[in-house]
């Protein structure tokens, strides 16, 4: 029996996203949860602090007053076998195979990572496409995004705007760092329609590189954890001596 039905695969390719409620089990997620506090406790491997995005909310410098509260844990696949096992889940990889119609590898120069939004010092992010990072032939990708908890709007949980991954946008649309400008009417237009997407823990997102998607921070008491990676088709490579290339 296929992972995902018909109907679903059709609900992806109109909206640009799709909720698989349950699809990781609670014990897995307390696993990863443990690993994570602990590694940022430890320090241990790469990360990105939410100084160094330079968004609203963020501390201004790392020597600031919360400029080390960190935004990201980087390289994710290498970090723990729990990872590395989610990342290379034969259900989830089935279930990319079909909505990109072709076999898929995980694309680890982005979204190899565990999104931390702490409840002091998180920021907000506009809405934009996450295709502004990447160089490949194609910009048909898919990520993937695993709710360790719940995920509100309340403490900083993603809103997306259905069925504009398969919209075009003149670059005037764009601010300076390729987020939408909501002051222009047709922009505010479309961020009337936004959508807020509502996890629990083990619930798994799946959304196209072309979706704009944006999220507060967290205005809760506790910490938000989120495992986040992202697909292309085998024959979908990226550019030669980009950013993308270096996995």
């Amino acid at each position: 029996m296929s992972v995902l039905s018909p109907e679903q695969c059709q609900r992806f390719a109109t909206d640009g996203y799709l909720v698989l409620p349950s699809f990781v089990d609670g014990g897995t997620c307390e696993r990863m949860r443990a690993v994570i506090q602990e590694q940022l406790a430890t320090g241990e491997g790469p990360v990105e602090y939410e100084a160094d995005v330079a968004y609203p909310g963020s501390p201004a410098s790392r020597t600031d007053e919360g400029g080390r509260t960190v935004r990201r844990l980087l390289k994710a696949h290498g970090r723990s076998p729990l990872f590395a096992a989610w990342f290379d889940d034969a259900r989830m990889v089935e279930a990319l195979g079909r909505l990109l119609d072709g076999p898929v590898v995980q694309a680890r120069a982005h979204h190899n990572c565990v999104m931390t939004k702490q409840p002091r010092y998180s920021s907000d992010t506009g809405w934009h496409q996450d295709v502004r990072y990447w160089a490949f032939a194609r910009p048909e990708l898919i990520s993937t995004w695993l709710a360790l908890g719940a995920e509100t709007p309340e403490n900083g949980g993603l809103k997306v705007l259905p069925g504009t991954h398969r919209m075009a946008f003149a670059a005037e649309r764009y601010d300076e760092r390729l987020f939408l400008r909501p002051e222009l009417p047709e922009n505010a237009a479309l961020i009337a329609e936004t959508r807020y997407v509502r996890l629990a823990p083990g619930d798994v997102l799946l959304f196209h590189a072309r979706l704009f998607h944006a999220a507060s921070r967290n205005h809760t008491a506790d910490t938000k954890y989120s495992v986040v990676a992202t697909y292309r088709r085998t024959d979908n490579p990226p550019a030669p001596g980009s950013r993308s290339a270096r996995e």
